[in-house]
């Protein structure tokens, strides 16, 4: 048996794919390499370039690696980017998607992960957020992921045929022994940027808007280290394969931090000041949210590994000079 990962050559794809090895799984990569890498991809993996709505190829890769299992990546994944493009993020994120639940419904694989995201629940009246919240997404970004979980809900009703949809808060950091991180060109994350400041690759950060109903004008995020991240996703699959049916799970620690926060841990750790700019708000953008996770804990038995702000930071300045260097070369 394999497990195919879609967008496996991107920042979290690239961690699963290394977790799935870790735990000896044979994995196969599927990715178009708009925003990803293929030396970001495990030398053990097998990397197929190509996109999701080929159903062709992707049927070709199920019948013959075996594919029990689909751990799905690939999208779009920018919030401003899809307030402009709506049509883009809807073809992107949900469109290809229906044609990759057809296509593993068609050849039986029976276990589907969804990379879903916090942005469906969009600004909640109060938090922690529970999965039982409410879906309000203010983004084309958070829309087409809810309508991606959507169809997976309903596939699940009349196939033999059980997922997991796990809505990420903010994904950060990088892998401990630094395998891999994140190296999206243009990245919008704020640690990732927050590092790239200090690194030099930026002249400066924006803080886009600090008039937020919140302590200091600024968002409040919960950030999730991304080997934790992918780590719920394996326990996710030993779950199904055991017989565990299909779960929906919030992915984050129920901390929260705001953007001045966060950029007061960076130069904290990199022992360095940097230029940080105060400008307009960005379209899309949630006011404040923050995760209730025990639903994970329970269900999944997920014990968090990295739960603290400082190391999560450190891991992603670490691998951002890593990445540095290797760009010089």
């Amino acid at each position: 048996m394999s497990v195919l990962v879609t967008g496996g050559a991107g920042y979290i794809g690239s961690h699963m794919v290394w977790e799935l090895l870790d735990h000896g799984e044979d994995v196969v990569v599927l990715d178009r390499l708009s925003t990803g890498f293929d030396w970001a991809v495990a030398e053990n993996a097998t990397l197929v370039v190509g996109d999701i709505a080929d159903e062709a190829l992707v049927e070709d890769l199920i019948r013959n690696h075996d594919v029990d299992a689909i751990v799905h990546f690939a999208g779009s994944i920018i919030v401003p980017e899809s307030v402009s493009d709506p049509l883009g993020y809807y073809l992107n994120n949900t469109v290809k998607s229906r044609s990759l639940i057809e296509t593993a419904v068609r050849c039986g694989v029976r276990h589907f992960i969804f990379s879903s995201t916090a942005a469906v629940y969009g600004s909640p009246d109060s938090f922690p957020v529970g999965e039982d919240t409410e879906l309000r997404p203010e983004s084309p970004y958070g829309t087409s992921k809810m309508m991606t979980e959507l169809m997976l809900r309903d596939c699940a009703a009349v196939h033999a045929f059980d997922y997991t949809a796990l809505r990420y808060f903010n994904v950060s950091g990088a892998d401990p022994d630094l395998r891999t991180g994140q190296s999206t060109k243009g990245a919008t994350h704020l640690i990732k940027v927050a590092c790239e400041t200090v690194t030099g690759k930026r002249g400066h950060m924006d803080v886009f808007g600090t008039d937020y109903d919140t302590p200091d004008g600024t968002c409040i995020r919960d950030y999730i280290h991304v080997s934790d991240l992918v780590n719920a996703h394996y326990l996710a699959l030993e779950r199904m394969r055991a017989g565990g049916g299909s779960l929906v799970a919030n992915c984050g620690y129920g901390n929260g931090y705001s953007v001045l926060e966060v950029i007061d841990a960076v130069k904290a750790v990199a022992q360095t000041d940097f230029d940080v700019r105060v400008t307009g708000r960005r379209p899309g953008d949630a006011v404040a949210i923050v995760a209730e996770a025990e639903r994970c804990r329970r269900e999944l038995g997920w014990k968090p590994r990295y739960d603290d702000l400082k190391t999560i930071v450190t891991h992603a300045l670490k691998w951002e000079t890593k990445l540095a260097t290797r760009n010089r070369q």
